[in-house]
């Protein structure tokens, strides 16, 4: 089950695409974002990352911390930006406990087959640590822009 608008944010300490833990706290008195996606280098996973990226400088503007979750693992986010050109910062959740927690790992239908992994989904964390926005199912294509958006209304910077 997705986690829910006004319910705390779990606690987590993921490393990045360097091995530099990230924790939670780091969240802190910030806006973020937190998007989750299956797998590096796939067709969709580029274009949300690619996005995102493009549009890093308009969220950093409003003070936005933002982060693409996969289970890939810190090596493999470092070869995706490089190859990419990504700027957006990457967090590998390889025992995919966090992704668990927010309901981003679970059962999920593609093309008529079940199986269990990654819902691209996204978090909008407030300075406070609560969650204050869920896209509970995301299109890759288009949400960076949906989601900038949201966090202009969210902030009413918009």
């Amino acid at each position: 089950m997705m986690i829910e608008i006004g319910s705390p944010l779990p606690p987590f300490s993921l490393p990045d695409q360097t091995g530099t833990s990230v924790s939670g706290v780091a969240l802190a008195g910030h806006w973020a974002v937190l998007y989750f996606y299956p797998k590096d280098m796939t067709p969709g996973c580029t274009t949300e990352a690619e996005e995102f990226s493009e549009l890093l400088p308009q969220f950093e503007a409003l003070g936005v911390l933002l982060w693409g979750i996969s289970p890939d693992s810190p090596e493999t986010h470092a070869q995706f930006q490089e190859k990419r050109n990504l700027t957006v910062n990457l967090l590998s959740d390889s025992s995919h406990e966090f992704m668990e927690r927010v309901g981003s790992w679970g059962e999920k239908v593609l093309y008529g087959k079940r199986s269990v992994g990654v819902k691209r989904s996204t978090v909008i964390v407030a300075p406070d640590g609560t969650v204050a926005w869920v896209w509970k199912a995301a299109r890759a294509k288009g949400h960076a822009v949906k989601v900038l958006e949201k966090i202009r209304e969210l902030t009413d910077a918009g």
